[in-house]
């Protein structure tokens, strides 16, 4: 783990240059005497450990006036989908955890808020996972966070009955690939209420980057009603027909955003508010995939104008904060400074959301962010 600071004097009278230090958001400017990165901080008592994250790297040429981040790691305990694992993050808040775990911590739902500080306690996250349900005769895909069977169940309008029972206990954990079956129990009555499977359609989209989807529209089972003419003998069922049907609710078809957009390519011109935002995702661990939803999200917010201002409900700046005053945690010159704007912005959405591409697949769904 890194040391403590040394603030102090430390002997050196011809440092060539001065560096900006960034020690887990602590900032302090440093006299930047040596020919690597790792060297100027050794000489001001800062010791990265292994699994410490540095940038530029402790064996890259030490900059000349330019700035040095450094993101201490620590273990972590997390809890997703009721397995328990304890790994090393540089991660300082539940948001961020979630970004470095990629795509499966998007849409994910957490005990704590997003913007919580990491602490002592386990972090209990229940993803976005598929569940498949097999009843009355079809095998049912189900996309969902909630965390246990019951809860999916539930959730989808899947009724059972008393004497109903599942293969797997209602009260276990849902995790991803999960078959669950449904035996129905029957009762003797002539009426019996069948699920109706949803269709799945998938449609490729150039507005999100490549390995990335997002349900548009959910699927959601339907539900008849059949009435069944039973004859017995001796008390045993020797043949049913059907005597009515009719669909008491439609289905409706899960629409699955396929990303095509390919981020290899990416270019931003240097020293624009684009080129700092991507510097600045970068330090939060968001790669280029993620600054591509950034780049569409803030280009249908302001176009990137620091100065965009929504005449109608206040909305202001890069990330149309609103009212724009909320910026001034991020600096007191948040009117006209886009690097503060956009310090506060990817903040928000850490926050909020998890990581860009969680905002800019809420914004494809209701409009906003």
């Amino acid at each position: 783990m890194v040391g403590v600071l040394a603030l102090g004097a430390v002997g050196v009278v011809d440092a060539h240059s001065q560096v900006t230090v960034d020690v887990d958001g602590q900032v302090r400017t440093l006299d930047g005497y040596g020919d690597t990165v790792g060297e100027v901080l050794a000489l001001h008592g800062i010791h990265p450990g292994p699994d410490d994250l540095v940038q530029p790297a402790v064996d890259a040429t030490a900059p000349d006036d330019g700035e040095v981040v450094v993101r201490t790691s620590k273990d972590v305990t997390l809890e997703i989908d009721g397995e328990t694992v304890t790994f090393p993050t540089t991660a300082h808040t539940v948001g961020e955890l979630l970004a470095a775990i990629g795509p499966r911590g998007e849409g994910a739902v957490t005990t704590s808020s997003r913007s919580a500080p990491l602490g002592r306690e386990p972090v209990r996250v229940s993803t976005l996972k598929t569940v498949r349900v097999a009843v009355d005769d079809a095998v049912v895909p189900l996309r969902t966070t909630r965390s246990t069977v019951r809860e999916v169940l539930s959730e989808v309008g899947i009724t059972l009955g008393a004497q109903d029972t599942t293969s797997v206990p209602l009260g276990a954990a849902a995790v991803d690939g999960m078959l669950v079956v449904v035996n129905r129990g029957r009762t003797g009555s002539d009426i019996v209420t069948e699920v109706m499977p949803f269709k799945t359609e998938r449609v490729e989209s150039d507005s999100l980057p490549q390995g990335h989807e997002v349900v548009q529209t959910r699927g959601v089972p339907g539900e008849r009603v059949t009435t069944y003419e039973v004859r017995t003998l001796d008390g045993a069922e020797v043949e049913r027909a059907v005597v009515d049907r009719r669909v008491t609710q439609e289905p409706v078809t899960e629409v699955v955003l396929v990303g095509t957009l390919d981020v290899s390519d990416i270019q931003v011109d240097p020293g624009s508010a684009k080129a700092v935002a991507r510097s600045l995702a970068a330090e939060r661990g968001w790669g280029d995939d993620q600054f591509v939803c950034l780049d569409k999200l803030w280009t249908k917010e302001s176009n990137w104008r620091w100065n965009a201002e929504n005449p109608s409900s206040g909305a202001y700046g890069i990330p149309q904060a609103l009212p724009g005053s909320k910026m001034a945690s991020a600096g007191s010159d948040w009117r006209t400074n886009p690097t503060t704007q956009i310090t506060w912005g990817l903040g928000y959405i850490s926050g909020r959301y998890g990581s860009p591409c969680a905002a800019w697949n809420h914004s494809m769904s209701v409009g906003w962010y």
